[in-house]
């Protein structure tokens, strides 16, 4: 552990998900595959994938994911319903109707969450999370779509935050934007600045929570968020290390 800022009165500490508490590379990586799998095979659009020798992989839809950014820009909040509209949006220039597409959508992005909350958190994880539980309300904040409950980490924290559009309507922008973090120490009614953030993501993570007027630890083992640009207050080569602080 190391230390750049000095930590005052922590109150509550919240959690990025993905690479933070598990390594999410290596999901990603075999749902990829799996999705690969799953479009190759799907009966709508086999005439289309073998006429024209098609992957559909992540560089096939990345120009429909523009394509939906581009007609609404707030989609970049949203994993979830940007994935579904490139979905559409690619089965639609395959051949398919807009209706048939939209059907085909639903059921691959169905297949999508499905997969990506389908591993095990690692115990250590859930140990520090018990621990910390006992001490500090925890939070959850994350900008992508992990199911907690799935894996079995929800009862460890009393909010759990997700970017995107709400069931209120409302929308939280993803980090770095401070939604999440202003949402998380308004209902535990904290200033900032006692709330702890722990996450890889130099700019997601550790600028956001700089910005939000919290405190940050970096968490630097996995190397897969981009690099921080500020210094955090603590730097953790491993989750464990918060049991320390």
């Amino acid at each position: 552990m190391k230390f750049y800022r000095r930590l005052s009165t922590i109150k509550a500490i919240s959690f990025d998900l993905d690479d933070t508490l598990y390594s999410n590379k290596p999901v990603m990586v075999a749902i990829e595959k799996k999705m690969i799998a799953y479009f190759a095979n799907l009966a709508v659009l086999s005439k289309a994938v073998v006429s024209q020798h098609l992957v559909l992989d992540h560089r096939f839809w990345s120009t429909f994911r523009q394509q939906a950014v581009l007609k609404q820009p707030d989609l970049t909040h949203d994993v979830v319903l940007i994935r579904l509209v490139t979905y559409r949006l690619g089965f639609m220039a395959l051949g398919l109707t807009e209706s048939t597409a939209e059907q085909e959508a639903q059921t691959a992005l169905d297949y999508f969450v499905a997969l990506r909350s389908d591993f095990t958190v690692p115990e250590s994880s859930k140990k520090l999370l018990a621990n910390l539980s006992k001490q500090y309300p925890l939070i959850a904040i994350s900008n992508g779509n992990v199911d907690t409950k799935v894996l079995g980490i929800d009862h460890y924290f009393q909010h759990i935050y997700h970017a995107g559009w709400q069931d209120d309507g409302t929308l939280l922008r993803q980090k770095p934007t401070s939604d999440m973090f202003d949402l998380a120490c308004q209902k535990l009614s904290i200033k900032s600045s006692q709330l702890l953030h722990v996450g890889d993501c130099g700019r997601a993570d550790i600028q956001g929570a700089l910005l939000a007027g919290c405190q940050a630890a970096w968490l630097s083992c996995y190397d897969v968020g981009k690099p921080i640009t500020t210094l955090p207050h603590i730097e953790l080569s491993k989750l464990t290390q918060l049991n320390q602080i």
